[in-house]
């Protein structure tokens, strides 16, 4: 059985390289087994194929803002891989860009790395767990950092380098200007509908234009959108989809939208891992009618579901959507995750309301 080469894709900044560089003896960036794309005395290297091909790992990093990476990776896995291990990292879906040219089918494996998760933060996560990672996002500088200062000027460094750095290296977006407004917007728009027509009203481009520039972000690891999930007993709403941000500290901390987009990265985390590891088909959506009946999220595992979430911010009652979509869409498990420390069974409809810190426990979430 041939080795395969890693490719390693998640948000900038969310510590793709130090991982990868952990697999290197000793690690860390000066390895002489570490090269990187944005190193200028690294380029000619790469494009020749002139590395040490006698390491046991050899780390690519943003190797993909190369024209032509893929038929270069797919060359040096077809000769080296015998030798030596390939770990190529990106700030950037890489299974989306090695589409096209050379396949590298066979050859690869891709896993995604999100930004620290509550678990993470400890195993068995507490309320003040919950606010940190609540106010400071999950991503390891911020995070580490713990004031609202180094906060804010880490955000604008980073939007500004997805957008002025990232973008212009992969894609062909003229307005960059009107990108950067779209992303000011964007964290306003979370957890509702997205309304690509008010997107594009707003900045005054086409329709066709204002969703190309959020799959491009979706591409970046800056957001993501789900879709609604569709079933036979219900009237579904078909086109809608909702947007999240990879950092949710950047979206504004009321109405309990914040809270939302957490446990969305948290449940995403969970869907990505499953299916990178293990080999499942899973996806993450939401369910709404055209009533506007609404359930936040819901977890597919092999287009079957598995577990319903509805977030609130308070320890309320159980939301009577989940009363009105039980007996309809035929899923295993239902919980309302909330700030509180309530945990109890709703008695009517068996769902679980219980605090987020719990169900991340108890759920072995990543």
């Amino acid at each position: 059985m041939r080795q395969k080469m890693i490719l390693l894709g998640g948000p900038r900044q969310v510590g793709k390289t130090t991982l990868a560089t952990s697999f290197l003896t000793p690690p860390g960036i000066d390895h002489p087994a570490y090269f990187n794309w944005d190193f200028v005395k690294d380029r000619p290297l790469i494009s020749s194929g002139e590395l040490p091909w006698q390491e046991p790992v050899i780390v690519l990093d943003e190797i993909h803002k190369f024209a032509r990476w893929r038929g270069l990776l797919k060359g040096f896995f077809d000769k080296f891989h015998r030798k030596t291990s390939l770990l190529v990292t990106g700030s950037a879906k890489l299974d989306h860009y090695r589409k096209g040219g050379d396949s590298m089918l066979g050859r690869y494996r891709y896993f995604r790395l999100h930004p620290f998760s509550l678990m993470e933060m400890s195993s068995n996560p507490k309320a003040t767990d919950l606010d940190h990672l609540m106010k400071f996002g999950g991503f390891p500088e911020p995070l580490s950092g713990s004031t609202e200062r180094e906060l804010r000027l880490w955000q604008l460094e980073r939007t500004s380098k997805v957008v002025r750095e990232d973008l212009r290296d992969l894609e062909s977006v003229k307005e960059i200007s009107l990108v950067e407004l779209l992303v000011e917007a964007l964290p306003t728009r979370v957890g509702a509908p997205l309304s690509i027509k008010s997107l594009r009203e707003d900045l005054e481009v086409a329709h066709e234009t204002v969703d190309r520039w959020v799959g491009i972000l979706e591409n970046l690891y800056y957001c993501y959108r789900i879709a609604p999930f569709g079933s036979p007993r219900i009237k579904a709403v078909k086109k809608e989809q909702k947007l999240y941000l990879w950092d949710h500290a950047q979206v504004p901390n009321d109405g309990g939208f914040r809270f939302e987009n957490l446990v969305a990265n948290q449940l995403l985390k969970f869907c990505h891992f499953r299916q990178d590891t293990q080999g499942h088909r899973m996806e993450l959506r939401f369910i709404r009618d055209v009533d506007r009946h609404e359930i936040d999220f819901i977890v597919l595992e092999e287009r079957r579901p598995i577990f319903a979430v509805e977030c609130k911010t308070g320890e309320k009652m159980v939301s009577p959507s989940i009363t009105y979509f039980k007996p309809r869409i035929a899923c295993p498990r239902y919980f309302q995750v909330h700030r509180g420390t309530k945990d109890y069974v709703h008695t009517g409809t068996g769902c679980r309301v219980l605090p987020f810190t719990t169900f991340c426990h108890e759920m072995k979430m990543p």
